[in-house]
């Protein structure tokens, strides 16, 4: 992760500050999966074209997130049969900020992402977040039960019409508190292009140029398959089966 870090050091900052006209929680987005090899050529043709976020002098920050669903995994399944209009609630927490929010994530039937979150202290469900969940969640909240966790880097690029937001994922791990099994994804790299509406973005070019073309992932859903046995993932074969030949590449 060394050459990734020298990079970003040639990238001009961006404050959260300067990204509050940005913040797309009503979004379109674009999901990517490459390598790490394969990210260092991309950091090298977008550097002219973004500035990177800098939070408390890091530029390629940790963070860690804890998913809840049901007992009977029905977000997990909602989303393996493809149906448009489905949520996902997690807790994230941005470690070197010590930041922690609760947040649901709903996709509709238009392919547009909404997320609502508010600020919390822990990861349990206690009064305050049982009333958020009860206006933005369509599952019971006494139902719900910590099912996985993960952790990762991620970078923030900008692009400089300030019109989009590039986030760059690297070192996933996955620790399954259901079954206890746990998974490394190195040297899987997840980019996710987020805008409002189809503005036009300079990295999509970028990206085409490296051969490097959309391709769902969902952290939940895919970290969920490879690390729990009992999970039914007959839909989700072909995306995992395309993960390994990335990896064994």
């Amino acid at each position: 992760m060394d050459n990734i870090q020298q990079l970003l050091e040639s990238y001009s900052p961006i404050t959260l500050e300067e990204m509050k006209g940005i913040r797309l929680m009503n979004r379109i987005d674009t999901k990517f999966i490459t390598t790490t090899d394969m990210l260092l050529l991309l950091l090298e043709m977008a550097r002219n074209e973004y500035h990177v976020q800098e939070t408390n002098a890091e530029r390629n920050m940790l963070y860690r997130t804890l998913y809840y669903d049901t007992r009977g995994f029905d977000m997990f399944y909602v989303h393996q049969h493809g149906h448009a209009n489905r949520q996902k609630m997690r807790f994230r927490s941005y470690v070197g900020s010590d930041l922690h929010f609760l947040e649901v994530k709903t996709k509709n039937n238009h392919g547009r992402t909404k997320k609502k979150r508010i600020r919390v202290d822990s990861r349990e469900i206690g009064k305050e977040q049982r009333d958020f969940l009860s206006q933005t969640l369509r599952y019971d909240a006494d139902g719900l039960v910590p099912t996985i966790e993960n952790a990762f880097r991620r970078i923030t690029l900008v692009n400089k019409q300030l019109t989009e937001r590039l986030t760059i994922d690297t070192e996933l791990c996955f620790n399954n508190i259901v079954s206890g099994q746990q998974c490394e994804m190195n040297p899987l790299v997840i980019i996710e292009l987020k805008r409002d509406g189809l503005q036009p973005s300079p990295v999509l070019d970028m990206l085409r140029q490296l051969r490097i073309h959309p391709h769902g992932f969902s952290k939940y859903c895919m970290g969920s398959a490879l690390t729990n046995p009992s999970l039914r993932i007959n839909r989700f074969k072909p995306k995992l089966h395309d993960v390994e030949k990335l990896l064994d590449n």
